[in-house]
């Protein structure tokens, strides 16, 4: 399938990688002019020595921080006002963002919607919501990511739950680009292997799905190639022994490698997932996982010119489908993600209500094969029954 050679390219944030590169972070709020920054970071870390230990060296350096935590695994509109009210309360002027996708998320939302008067929905990312935005005073972000999944820390966007629909929106704009991002492979030692699996399977979903969107991204398509590969290799070193920084490190920088790349757009595995999440608040990197097979499935004719390429990256001992099919199933099968949606708890009688979100998630647009309403709630339907007939 011809694809248009048309196209415009970003790429992210400035990445300082490495054991003990959390040391740099006070001189980082420096280098940005953040005098009085918001440590936004989710309930469960805020009680760590982890975080104490970040906000101490901040303090230490004569810079003081307020901590804010009200953030929950899939964030909402209700976390980000209380962010935003705490940010201007405090009389801040950047962000601190530390943790997985949802504190980075909200971070990043709460340094951007500090200058809006419109409501948050406003700036979905759709067509150019984004040019409605008052640029003046948007703070600065810093963003220190725990987990190697979303990729957060390197995006010009966030995830955010809208309650009265049970909608997950992506929110962006190019200002919420963080300013700098701190990999240090030290920070995410404690993470537990369910969600290192979790959180290394979304990394792996963005890459994949970004090389199989039908746009002229060549740059793009190369990293996500090798994103995929690290991570075929890091993620099951890192799930077995979380103390191995080598594979810490290498799965930081595949899930910004995976966010850079989904620059070109994502699929169907992600349309699904939202809405789920939204509805079972299930962790958002395990859902993608659960769902990944049966939309390979469904895609599979719109991207066999994909697979040799992939198969190749991946050295995998066929270069036909069924091989990279075979490959997707046995990672999840060694890292112990489920087969089903319905393990995760999700209900038949919801696949239409799923459906429903998914045709209209924006990540829907780009899946290599555009589906109808009803496609989506069979491809619902395949993954909480475990049928991988195609």
């Amino acid at each position: 399938m011809a694809v248009e050679i048309t196209g415009a390219w970003n790429f992210p944030t400035r990445v300082i990688t490495g054991v003990g590169r959390i040391a740099e972070l006070p001189d980082a709020c420096k280098a940005h002019g953040i005098a009085r920054p918001l440590l936004i970071t989710d309930r469960g870390l805020a009680e760590t020595d982890l975080v104490a230990g970040i906000a101490q060296r901040i303090r230490d350096a004569g810079i003081p921080i307020s901590i804010f935590s009200d953030v929950k695994a899939n964030p909402t509109e209700s976390n980000l006002r209380a962010g935003i009210d705490a940010f201007k309360a405090g009389g801040h002027d950047g962000v601190v963002a530390v943790g997985g996708g949802s504190a980075l998320d909200v971070g990043k939302c709460v340094a951007f919607m500090v200058a809006q008067s419109r409501p948050v929905w406003d700036f979905e990312d759709i067509g150019d919501w984004w040019t409605r935005a008052n640029t003046d005073g948007v703070a600065a972000i810093i963003a220190v990511p725990t987990t190697a999944g979303t990729g957060s820390e390197v995006g010009r966007a966030g995830v955010i739950t809208r309650e009265e629909t049970h909608e997950k929106k992506i929110i962006f704009h190019p200002l919420m680009m963080p300013k700098v991002a701190i990999e240090d492979p030290e920070l995410a030692v404690g993470l537990p292997p369910f969600l290192t699996m979790a959180t290394g399977m979304d990394a792996l979903a963005h890459c994949f799905e970004a090389y199989c969107v039908r746009a002229f991204h060549p740059l793009a398509d190369g990293i996500a190639l090798e994103g995929m590969k690290i991570i075929d290799t890091y993620l099951p070193r890192a799930v077995e022994n979380g103390r191995d920084l080598e594979a810490r490190a290498y799965m930081f920088a595949a899930a910004s490698m995976g966010a850079t790349a989904f620059q070109k757009g994502l699929g169907a595995i992600h349309s699904v997932s939202h809405p789920v999440g939204a509805r079972y608040d299930t962790h958002h990197g395990l859902t993608n996982g659960v769902v990944f097979p049966y939309v390979v499935l469904c895609n599979k004719a719109d991207i066999a010119d994909k697979i040799p390429h992939i198969a190749r990256a991946l050295d995998l001992p066929g270069r036909d489908f069924d091989a990279m099919l075979d490959w997707i199933l046995s990672l999840r099968k060694k890292l112990g993600v489920p087969h089903t949606l319905a393990e995760l708890g999700v209900k038949e009688a919801d696949a239409k209500a799923i459906a429903a979100d998914a045709v209209k998630d924006p990540t829907a647009a780009a899946n290599p094969r555009q589906l109808s309403e009803a496609e989506f709630e069979q491809l619902t339907l395949a993954a909480i029954r475990g049928d991988l007939r195609g």
